[in-house]
Order: structure tokens, then C-alpha cells, then sequence
């Protein structure tokens, strides 16, 4: 996938080969109407043309659902059609030289962004438009509900405030962009899966019967065949769990933490947000830190042996170089947080999954993120230019990485600093949420894959 004027290979994030959903529209013509930077033309979702056996699900056949139908599709059509009018609005705005749309509280600039006009005219217009419908079916724990103070904290975070959202937040399904599954995959980690047994047959059935549900109650799911259904988990067993619904795992649109293409992450329709690790449930004494002139230490990282990557960092730099301050476990004495506070980059290798929290905190603390790790597509990267704020560092060259950093130069280094300060509003988590925060740039990329669907009207396929 390749940016405008840019080399394919070079715009490589972290080996994903992920390019830039925003300012590939401003080379996409009319009729294709892409927003993604893919190569692959959007999807066209046309049920009627999928064999109605093989599509049924709970027992509803697809001919059923055109009848229920029917009536419907004028709306669903003059829905479509301002859609693509959105779509060329942003491919217009990409075209612009500067960032001409006036806004009262922020306004996207900067090398940190792929193409900042198209971003704010894209967001703007999710302001305006997107409605998001939540099905009310499930009971707490496992729906409706996710930790708030883990690991996985935003698993949770997103779903109570897409629950008590009364902006993007519909009642009447008819009117609605997306559906969202409100299932929560650490919850019944928690309360389904039997510890140590090594059977996740009870969540997979969870799953299997919940779609089954709803599609046999509603007749969106066989509308698209999940195109316009989206599910969003942090935890590690997320990206396993969606695959045990084909038309999830396949048309859906799956925001992952564990966003690793080489386990069938596919950035065309699935979206990475940040796993930030709030323990106490919000951000208070992680954000905010010295100006790079007050930050002694070139690099540090601390953390346990965790996946493949850790192990070889520590091989390499643990207690070697006073200047890369590589631990297993801090020494006592020391604070993690000021330590991140004291350095100029921040090391995020991944664990045994691909996202790190390391990333935010690095970002929260001015501490430029470090990224070390093997097909992972970061959070927000068809918006942002992680290059610009960020250092990426292949596996095979964790023995040069003193190297690499002293080779990038002080004016550099005090460029991505600030670069990094100024995209530090996306990943902040707020109550109630805030624009451009963390939250409603997960509403962008679930606004994003819509516009990249444009879904038929069974009526008029048949």
C-alpha cells in the first residue's frame, strides 16, 4: 500500500505494511470511493448474490429478511448516498494546501498526521452524522460491561461510555452507521473460561450464540453479513474469539489491541486502539514531564521476560550501558513513572502479544515510544505518521540499538518530543470523554471502515 509520493517500502509501520487510510483519499477517483489506504477496492456487500443456505443463521433464511426489508430500503439508499457525499468531501479536502476548516477548540496540523485537512474534515463529519446502534441484548458481566482498572481497562472504558453516549449513541436501529456487539472478551475470560483447563469452548459458544441472537431478532446482521457490526476487545484472546464467527471475523469490523497482521489483522476493515494500563481507573500523575534538556538517560525500559523480544533486549543491555537502562525489575528505590519522565526514549518491545502499554504511558510522560516489535500496526495509524513521533526499531537490530538512537540528531530528537506532545490529546482517557481524545478516535476508525462499506439494499438485489 503506498502513501502519495511515497515509497511503498518505506512507509512500512513496524512491517505491517500499513498505509494511511486518510490521504490515500486523495488519490482515489470518484468511482472507486475509497478512504483506506489498501489496495483493495471497499467492500461491496451484495447479500443477494451469497447462497441463502449457506447464510442462514439461527435458522432465519435470508429471503426472509428482504421481506422484512423492503420497506426500509429508501432509507438505507439515502443513507448510502450521504455517505459517499462525505466521501468526496474529505478526498476534497485532501486536496487543499493547509488546513482551511476553522474549528473552536482544535485544529489537526503537523507532520504528525498523514494528511490533516482530510483527518478534521473526516472527523468533523463523524461529529455531525454517525450513529452508532447498540444491541440492548446480554446481561452484565459478560455484556454491557468491561474492567475499568487493568490492562484491559479500555475495553471496559470504551463500552460504558459508548452505553451513557448520547451523541453518537441511537435507539432506532433504521438510523444507524454501525451496530456494536457489546460483549466483553476479558469479562468472560473472567466468568466462562474454567482456569488452566485450556478449553475456551464456552466462550466460542458465548459468542456463537449471542450472533445467533441477534441475527435471527434483527435483520441487520444478514443485511451486511456483519460489514456495518463491529466488537471491540483488548484482550489477549481477542482477535481468537472474533474467528469463531466467520462473517465477524472476515467482514467485520474488529478493534483489537492485539492488532498483529500476521494473526489476520486486516487494516482495510479492522482498527488498532491503545491498550493503556489505568490502575486506578484514570490518568491522574501519569501525564506531563520535564522538557528534553532535563532528561539524563538516553533510554530505559523495565519489564519481564515476556514473548520472544523481551528476552534478546535483555540479553543484550541488561545492566551493560549506563546510558540504555535496561531492568527485569527495578531496583528498589526507583519509580517507573519518573523513570520514564527521566529518559529521552522509552523502549516498547511487545510482550506475547504485539500491543504494549508502555506506548501510551511513553506518550503521557514526553518520553519519545520506541517501538520494537514484528507486524504490529500501532493505534490511529491511518491518521497518524508514527515516523514522525516515534522511533521503530526491527527485532534483528535490538544488539545496535544504542547505535540507532545516538545516531538521530539532537534538533531530531527535540522534534518528535514535541511532535509527540502535540498527539498526546489522542490517547488521553477523560469523564466525561473529550474531543479528539482516545475515545472518540476509536469512534473515527470504526467511522473510517464505514465509509469504506457501502451496503445494497436486498430489495434491489433481488
Amino acid at each position: 500500500m503506498k502513501v502519495a509520493g511515497e515509497d511503498r517500502k518505506s512507509e512500512r509501520l513496524n512491517g505491517s505494511g500499513v498505509a494511511p487510510i486518510i490521504m490515500k483519499v486523495a488519490e482515489e477517483d470518484s468511482k472507486s470511493d475509497r478512504i483506506n489506504g489498501s489496495d483493495v477496492a471497499p467492500i461491496l456487500v451484495k447479500v443477494a448474490e451469497e447462497d441463502s443456505k449457506s447464510e442462514r443463521l439461527n435458522g432465519s433464511d435470508v429471503s426472509a429478511t428482504i421481506i422484512k426489508m423492503q420497506k426500509n430500503h429508501s432509507q438505507l439508499e439515502r443513507m448510502e448516498s450521504g455517505l459517499a457525499k462525505i466521501r468526496a468531501a474529505i478526498r476534497e479536502a485532501a486536496h487543499q494546501k493547509g488546513n482551511r476548516t476553522s474549528d473552536f477548540d482544535y485544529v489537526p496540523e503537523g507532520p504528525m498526521y498523514w494528511n490533516a485537512q482530510a483527518f478534521h474534515r473526516s472527523y468533523l463529519e463523524m461529529e455531525k452524522q454517525f450513529k452508532i446502534f447498540i444491541y440492548d441484548e446480554g446481561e452484565p458481566p459478560l455484556f454491557h460491561d468491561g474492567p475499568c482498572r487493568s490492562i484491559y481497562s479500555m475495553e471496559g472504558n470504551f463500552i460504558h461510555q459508548i452505553e451513557m453516549d448520547k451523541r453518537f449513541r441511537t435507539r432506532n436501529p433504521e438510523e444507524a452507521h454501525v451496530f456494536f456487539l457489546p460483549f466483553s472478551v476479558t469479562k468472560m475470560v473472567r466468568f466462562v473460561y474454567v482456569p488452566n483447563s485450556h478449553d475456551i469452548g464456552p466462550i466460542k459458544q458465548t459468542v456463537i450464540d449471542y450472533v445467533n441472537l441477534i441475527a435471527g431478532k434483527y435483520p441487520y446482521w444478514n443485511r451486511s453479513l456483519a460489514a456495518d457490526h463491529f466488537m471491540l476487545s483488548c484482550h489477549d484472546w481477542g482477535p481468537l474469539t472474533s474467528s469463531y464467527v466467520p462473517h465477524l471475523y472476515k467482514n467485520g469490523i474488529r478493534v483489537l489491541c492485539n492488532a498483529n497482521t500476521s494473526e489476520g489483522f486486516n487494516p482495510a476493515k479492522d482498527a488498532s486502539f491503545p491498550e493503556i494500563n489505568l490502575r486506578t481507573g484514570e490518568t491522574k500523575g501519569l501525564i506531563g514531564g520535564p522538557p528534553p534538556s532535563c532528561r539524563p538517560i538516553l533510554a530505559f525500559f523495565a519489564g519481564g521476560l515476556h514473548g520472544p523480544i523481551r528476552p534478546l533486549l535483555l540479553e543484550h543491555w541488561k545492566n551493560k550501558d549506563e546510558d540504555v537502562k535496561v531492568y527485569e525489575y527495578l531496583p528498589k528505590g526507583l519509580s517507573y513513572y519518573d523513570m520514564m519522565k527521566k529518559s529521552k526514549y522509552c523502549i516498547c518491545p511487545s510482550g506475547y502479544e504485539v500491543a504494549s502499554p508502555r506506548i501510551v504511558e511513553a506518550i503521557y510522560a514526553g518520553c519519545v515510544p520506541v517501538l520494537i516489535s514484528d507486524h504490529y500496526v500501532p493505534p490511529f495509524s491511518d491518521v497518524l505518521n508514527w515516523k514522525s513521533f516515534s522511533v521503530e526499531v526491527p527485532v534483528s537490530e535490538i544488539p545496535n540499538l544504542k547505535r540507532i538512537l545516538l545516531s538521530i540528531s539532537t534538533r531530531q530528537y527535540i522534534r518528535m518530543q514535541r511532535r509527540g506532545l502535540k498527539v498526546r490529546r489522542h490517547f488521553e482517557v477523560n469523564f466525561p470523554p473529550k474531543r479528539f481524545d482516545v475515545y472518540h478516535m476509536i469512534l473515527h476508525s470504526v467511522w473510517l471502515r464505514r465509509l469504506n462499506v457501502r451496503i445494497h439494499d436486498l430489495q434491489l438485489q433481488s
